[in-house]
């Protein structure tokens, strides 16, 4: 069991991390025409708290991630609230073949961090997008550390220039990159605040 199905029943129960996820759909909601036409994947969507935000506007949802803890609450979710146009699909794209489906719109929330390939992983989302798609990056500024502390072997956030350059690399352009959020945490020399970019990237001209 991965450290993210252990922790799949009581994610929810963080009322930031529900604050958080609205927050960031309305920032994408503010930049991308989402409507019902648009196929939508929220990859490491965890519990889907973002992808159940954007779920009323959109077309269609794909729910993706690697832990299948995670996927049952998003599952449970679903079926409760008779969620027909979304899915639910366990994927690692760091692994993966990419699915044979294509998405209007890619959102990714605090996820990116988690992975260490980012070039890769940013060229397999190209993969996955239809004509003109948007991908949504939403995760950490670089920090020092301290947001996940000792022992974590992911990113510590990100340059923007850095993942900017990285995303166009990968194909998405032109690119906007914007703080969205600033989080608040406890750490061993108090409380710190780590802020929110939202990147946003077309595969065709203009946003």
């Amino acid at each position: 069991m991965s450290e993210f199905d252990e922790k799949a029943r009581g994610w929810d129960a963080d009322p930031t991390r529900i604050e958080r996820a609205n927050i960031v759909a309305d920032a994408i909601r503010d930049r991308v025409p989402v409507d019902g036409a648009m196929r939508v994947m929220d990859y490491g969507c965890g519990t889907g708290l973002l992808g159940f935000a954007l779920l009323p506007h959109a077309g269609h949802v794909t729910f993706a991630d690697t832990s299948e803890g995670m996927l049952e609450i998003v599952r449970e979710k679903r079926d409760a609230a008779l969620a027909e146009n979304s899915d639910v699909m366990l994927l690692d794209l760091t692994t993966d073949p990419p699915p044979d489906q294509r998405y209007d719109l890619i959102v990714t929330l605090m996820t990116l961090h988690h992975v260490e390939d980012v070039d890769m992983i940013l060229r397999r989302f190209r993969t996955l997008c239809a004509p003109g798609a948007v991908l949504c990056i939403c995760d950490l500024d670089r920090e020092d550390g301290t947001f996940h502390g000792s022992g974590f072997t992911g990113h510590n956030g990100f340059d923007r220039e850095v993942l900017s350059e990285a995303a166009r690399r990968a194909g998405f352009h032109p690119l906007t990159v914007e703080t969205v959020h600033v989080m608040t945490r406890g750490t061993e020399s108090g409380v710190k605040s780590y802020p929110l970019f939202l990147l946003t990237g077309r595969t065709g001209e203009g946003l």
